[in-house]
């Protein structure tokens, strides 16, 4: 499957070693055509396929007259992070990110640190048709070796001004925290140390056999559940294999949904940082909720993580990100950043006397659903216009698809970008209101098949 940032499949099936050679030649030649730079980070999760797709990639890159900079084992933010240190030509990141076990990618990454633009992903892609433009045998690239791209990464976040690193240390946290066996494993345990937390572990060793579905959702943290209670932690971390998205399980024992990691975030940036909030439109009102309590205001931008970054860098946004645990802070990078989500959670503690729990008992309840259907064969047009005309009092929002908007709930419907399937996702205070939402959006994709 092809998307904007990269290209994903099935290892043996669609994603094969010809596949990953070539789309990562494309890359490398298109990277090197940008600026006259010629060095590209390249690093990869903790997958089973991942050593063995690391190496075709290396090579390919090398083929195409590119200066491979290896950071090895690490994870998505790290690489990014990588390419703006080396004021590299691009990067590529080799991971599937939450996809089953048996899934791996390509993740491109531009000379900003930002995944590719639509635009840009074209222009990669033209290659694949018209030719890769292979070196010649004096042109051919070198490979570096970078074995401190995650103490840089860690370290950066820890120089954050409003992360009080000796203040975390002298609370002395209880935390706990599963990997999934992703990359994770690598990063989240030595900041934790870094911050003075006593840390109980699960899943750590960076090997890729996933002990459970990887997507840190609610429904698949029942352990980290338990150890957060047998522990008496006061704070449950969860990361995906490449450790982009952050959830959290409370002091309780009960995972709070990935919506509240931005949440979260957003209350210890905006008490620092005074500006507006980036979110894509399929994330909860609980971001929301959070600025208006700070006097700021959220500003929605298309599903997808290149759409909210370059958003945020328009925008001027002081922090942002994703409702799927996706944190994005400018001051570090424009990407989502997973051991970041750590650091501000753990300074929210810090700063605010009450435990996770209480804060969210003490936030506005929302239900959300997420639905999908096969793509009709009619133009979804006909799907907005009757939408736009059985709701005529909400707020309209077309960046992509539609968003339909109350002051405490919304609707939105939009074609899938990787599946021929059109997603219907929903929230309001009630489940039963929502159902109703999400039931009036399916009744209308039903009458177009």
């Amino acid at each position: 499957m092809i998307s904007v940032s990269g290209i994903r499949g099935r290892v043996g099936h669609g994603l094969s070693p010809e596949v990953v050679a070539r789309y990562a030649a494309a890359f490398g030649a298109w990277a090197v055509a940008q600026g006259g730079k010629r060095n590209v980070v390249l690093g990869r999760d903790s997958r089973v396929s991942g050593p063995l797709f690391h190496s075709i990639a290396r090579a390919a890159l090398e083929s195409v007259g590119a200066d491979v900079i290896d950071v090895g084992l690490s994870t998505t933010p790290t690489i990014q992070m990588a390419v703006e240190h080396h004021h590299a030509a691009g990067g590529l990141g080799i991971t599937a990110s939450h996809n089953p076990i048996e899934w791996n990618a390509l993740k491109f990454i531009g000379p900003s640190g930002l995944f590719l633009s639509a635009s840009e992903g074209a222009q990669m892609r033209a290659l694949i048709d018209s030719g890769i433009p292979y070196a010649e045998w004096d042109r051919l690239g070198k490979t570096h070796f970078d074995g401190d791209a995650i103490a840089r990464h860690l370290q950066a976040i820890l120089r954050l001004p409003f992360i009080n690193v000796e203040a975390i240390r002298a609370r002395g946290f209880r935390v706990a925290y599963d990997a999934c066996r992703g990359a994770g494993g690598a990063a989240i345990p030595h900041l934790l140390e870094l911050l003075g937390c006593e840390v109980h572990e699960i899943n750590i060793e960076a090997d890729g056999r996933f002990p459970r579905p990887p997507e840190p959702i609610a429904e698949n943290l029942g352990d980290l559940e338990r150890l957060v209670k047998e522990t008496g932690a006061q704070v449950g971390f969860a990361t995906d294999p490449d450790v982009d998205r952050l959830a959290i399980v409370s002091d309780a024992g009960q995972a709070i949904g990935e919506d509240y990691t931005l949440a979260l975030a957003c209350r210890v940036v905006l008490r620092h940082r005074k500006g507006h909030v980036v979110t894509n439109l399929s994330t909860s009102r609980v971001v929301d909720d959070a600025a208006a309590d700070f006097g700021q205001r959220v500003i929605r931008a298309p599903v997808g993580e290149v759409n909210v970054a370059m958003r945020m860098r328009d925008e001027h946004a002081v922090v942002g990100g994703e409702g799927n645990g996706g944190v994005i802070l400018p001051e570090l990078h424009l990407g989502r950043d997973a051991p970041l989500g750590v650091a501000l959670i753990l300074q929210l503690l810090l700063e605010d006397p009450r435990s996770i729990s209480q804060i969210v008992a003490a936030s506005p309840r929302y239900a959300i659903l997420k639905d999908k259907l096969d793509r009709p064969a009619a133009p979804l047009d006909a799907v907005y216009a009757a939408l736009r005309a059985a709701f005529p009092d909400a707020e309209v929002d077309t960046q992509d698809g539609l968003r339909l908007g109350w002051p405490d709930r919304w609707l939105h419907v939009r074609p899938s970008g990787t599946e021929p399937i059109v997603r219907v996702i929903a929230e309001a205070p009630t489940h039963a209101e929502t159902a109703q939402l999400v039931e009036r959006g399916r009744a209308l994709l039903a009458k177009l098949k």
